[in-house]
């Protein structure tokens, strides 16, 4: 069996290198202006994964065809800092943005329509998921690569589980023990994985380790006075995260280098398992317990469907333009 389409065939691995020397450098340079908001708008995904269940900001680099460049830039920041830097500043914009966004704005709708907004952000990554598929076309199936599609898949599942049925406690952010900010330093680390490595979800992570919610709480101005400690605990994720960008950066940069189209595999599973955990999370399941006492199921199951439609259809017109640019190009 064959993942294939031949009259679909890229070559990005080779049209985005550039150089004749043995260490092959890929091009970051923006050509014009849409694709500087195409690398805003993946900064903006990027920003949004951290609140939103589910959501990966690296499948989204994918999607876009920005996933080796974003791992390239990052892990050669201070090596080629200018090149490096003009490339990620647009994303790192747009990860501000859809950080406020995301924790001022789409908390506040998943507050009110959780089930709905959860539906419409599934639709738009699941419409969005055959162009993680383009990676693996001409590749023939084995046991090998299916064997890590059904890892991958498990992974975040996995994490789901356990932030379910875990009994994970949440985490009290006042009178912390020193231990306490070396492990912060450790969770600013896998929380850069995450951002990383597609499908992983900082959001679903931080609910299987009791995080999430008092994270969350912490931001408020009576918080900050009666708590000032909590500027120590953002401090330490900081660093961890700062830290694991660039080291995880480089170790997946090597391994597309070396391993790409087992790597692809993986990523695969991931993206979809991810995708299949934004409908069984904590806080999901907290809205499924309501609706017996709301009554709203029939209104949001019906509503929830077509946001899940409307979503698939206007991410896979996004993926069938960029194919048809690709094939242009």
């Amino acid at each position: 069996m064959e993942i294939n389409d031949k009259s679909y065939q890229e070559n990005e691995e080779e049209k985005s290198y550039s150089g004749n020397s043995s260490t092959k450098e890929i091009d970051l340079k923006y050509e014009n202006k849409r694709q500087v908001i195409k690398g805003g708008a993946l900064g903006f995904f990027i920003g949004l994964a951290v609140i939103v269940p589910g959501v990966s900001g690296s499948a989204v680099a994918i999607i876009f065809k920005l996933y080796e460049k974003l791992l390239f830039s990052i892990a050669n920041l201070f090596k080629q800092f200018k090149k490096c830097f003009k490339f990620l500043f647009p994303i790192l914009i747009g990860a501000v943005i859809g950080l406020a966004i995301g924790f001022f704005g789409v908390r506040a709708l998943l507050n009110i329509l959780p089930f709905i907004v959860i539906c419409l952000f599934a639709g738009l990554m699941f419409g969005a998921y055959p162009a993680i598929l383009d990676e693996l076309r001409g590749n023939k199936l084995n046991a090998k690569y299916i064997t890590l599609f059904i890892i991958g898949l498990l992974v975040p599942i996995a994490i789901s589980l356990i932030s379910i049925f875990g009994n994970v406690s949440n985490l009290d952010l006042s009178n912390l023990q020193f231990y306490h900010y070396v492990l912060f330093v450790l969770v600013g680390f896998l929380v850069s994985m995450t951002q990383l490595v597609p499908g992983l979800s900082a959001t679903a992570l931080l609910m299987s380790i009791g995080l999430f919610t008092p994270l969350m709480n912490s931001v408020s101005f009576e918080n900050f006075s009666q708590n000032p400690m909590i500027f120590l605990v953002y401090a330490c994720l900081i660093v961890g995260f700062i830290v694991g960008l660039f080291v995880v950066s480089k170790v997946l940069n090597l391994m597309l280098k070396k391993y790409k189209v087992p790597t692809f595999f993986t990523v695969a599973g991931l993206s979809l398992g991810s995708i299949l955990t934004m409908f069984f999370n904590p806080e999901v399941m907290q809205v499924y317990s309501s609706y017996g006492v709301n009554g709203n199921l029939t209104r949001d199951l019906i509503i929830g469907i077509l946001v899940f439609a409307l979503g698939i259809i206007l991410s896979y017109i996004f993926v069938k333009y960029e194919r048809k640019k690709s094939n242009l190009n």
